[in-house]
């Protein structure tokens, strides 16, 4: 599975630690003046899917380009209650100063992996796909729908130049100019990028007979309830793609699916995913124990 490229990774590594580390770790300096070798461990403390094992990395080399992997799980492995999924050696006060920077992406990543697996899990059986949307936290849009990918998930669009969108905003504007729903596909068509799908957003079941009308490629079937999914549904009969969104949730994903969806587009996974319990478990190494390894 692809990941974001090195130079995302680093990025959000480099602002992460300016954030944390502008002026340097006072408490580590101010209590260790000469090197502790050490061993770090990242925990699981639930059963997860883990992501962020290759952001962990480039935090602590950053840091230390000395400290060394001992262990690492796979992004996306499925982990177990009490899992060390990644376990590093090499002074700790490196890792110390790496400690929080390295939590703060994997809870952040892993809750969104394992949120998005569980909306995967519900739909289980039907050919319906999950999907992310572009509410993310600003600045680190490639690394969350990266998550979502290792969940299971697929990605709708990374950007506004990804895809023609009709929403609600723009159908305002429209109206004052009185183009309805079905000329502004084919406005979109006609003016748009080349090969780009034509995606518009309706809210009530009369608006899907002026989206075929404008050959729409996907209807996006908003708040919307199950019932109402498998009516749009039926009057779309394949000419479209049928997208559901807002307020999805666990309970019902499985009914929208069973009303006929192709996909299910949940801002949930990337705004609302409940971080993943990990911790860093610290322990000094003795000069024995380093003399036993080598």
């Amino acid at each position: 599975m692809n990941g974001p490229s090195i130079q995302c990774i680093q990025d959000a590594v480099r602002h992460a630690l300016a954030e944390d580390l502008a002026f340097g770790d006072v408490t580590t300096r101010a209590l260790f003046s000469q090197p502790r070798p050490a061993r770090a461990s990242i925990v699981a403390r639930h059963s997860m899917i883990v992501a962020g094992i290759a952001v962990a990395r480039e935090v602590f080399f950053s840091i230390d380009p000395s400290l060394k992997i001992i262990k690492a799980f796979h992004d996306g492995h499925n982990t177990s209650t009490e899992d060390s999924v990644l376990i590093v050696e090499g002074d700790g006060r490196s890792l110390l100063m790496a400690e929080r920077v390295v939590l703060n992406f994997m809870q952040r990543l892993s809750g969104i992996a394992t949120l998005t697996w569980r909306f995967c899990e519900a739909v289980r059986g039907y050919p319906t796909r999950i999907l992310d949307t572009r509410k993310t936290t600003p600045g680190l849009r490639a690394l969350e729908k990266w998550a979502v990918r290792l969940g299971g998930g697929h990605n709708h669009r990374g950007s506004l130049s990804d895809g023609l969108l009709i929403k609600d905003n723009h159908l305002a504007l429209l109206h004052a100019e009185r183009i309805g729903l079905a000329q502004a596909c084919r406005q979109a068509r006609a003016v748009g990028p080349h090969g780009l799908k034509i995606m518009v957003e309706v809210q009530q079941l009369g608006e899907v007979k002026e989206a075929l009308s404008g050959e729409a490629d996907v209807i996006l079937l908003d708040n919307m309830t199950p019932s109402q999914v498998r009516q749009a549904v039926g009057r779309i009969k394949g000419r479209a793609l049928v997208e559901v969104s807002g307020g999805i949730t666990l309970t019902n994903a499985k009914d929208m699916a069973m009303a006929g969806a192709d996909f299910l587009s949940i801002g949930a996974l990337t705004h609302s995913a409940p971080a993943a319990d990990l911790s860093l478990d610290l322990r000094a190494i003795s000069a024995r124990t380093r003399r036993d390894r080598s």
